[in-house]
């Protein structure tokens, strides 16, 4: 059964609808467009897939599933956000690599790609760590509010000016467990 167009969501606003932007189908089709892309792309090479904590977790979850090739998984998260709609400019590693990466191929999976900041600290964190490959796959892109130059090398779907939230991706830790990617009308730009 498909989840309504509008949801009474949670706390901290009760009657606060989440409009969907992407399904659930729309999602699954084009992770696993990215999955065969990836698994073509790394073949014979063993990628190294660094989940960016917490927002990518389902994405990544169900991006790893649909490779045919061996992988591994470590996770980082950082913080910029904190409970704001809006980013602070200053990024903060809360937890980093378990896993050396010098010499792997790396390949960094996000769940969206907005001013580009954590990603631009992120990459610059770890290329000082001598990865054999760097790369990005972000479920989605809002390139509108970009501040900082961010190559996407895989990319889902490039959406407008919304606050996002759904398919594991939040607004102060709550609408992580929608299976669509919706957005929240009253905080529109």
């Amino acid at each position: 059964m498909r989840p309504p167009d509008i949801r009474e969501s949670p706390l901290p606003h009760p009657h606060e609808p989440v409009l969907r932007l992407l399904s659930e189908d729309e999602l699954a089709h084009r992770v696993t467009e990215l999955a065969r892309q990836i698994s073509t792309d790394y073949a014979g090479q063993h990628p190294l897939l660094v989940g960016v904590l917490k927002g990518a977790f389902v994405f990544m979850a169900d991006l790893v599933r649909r490779l045919t090739i061996p992988i591994e998984c470590d996770f980082v998260r950082l913080s910029s956000y904190g409970s704001s709609t809006t980013t602070s400019g200053q990024v903060t590693l809360l937890v980093d690599l378990k896993t050396p990466i010098e010499a792997r191929h790396v390949l960094v999976v996000e769940d969206i790609v907005d001013t580009g900041l954590s990603q631009a600290w992120l990459f610059d964190d770890l290329i000082r760590r001598r990865p054999a490959t760097l790369r990005l796959c972000a479920l989605l892109d809002k390139p509108s509010r970009r501040r900082a130059s961010v190559p996407i090398d895989y990319l889902g779907f490039t959406v407008p000016n919304r606050f996002v939230v759904g398919y594991g991706i939040d607004w102060d830790e709550r609408f992580r467990e929608l299976p669509y990617v919706g957005y929240i009308p009253s905080q529109e730009p």
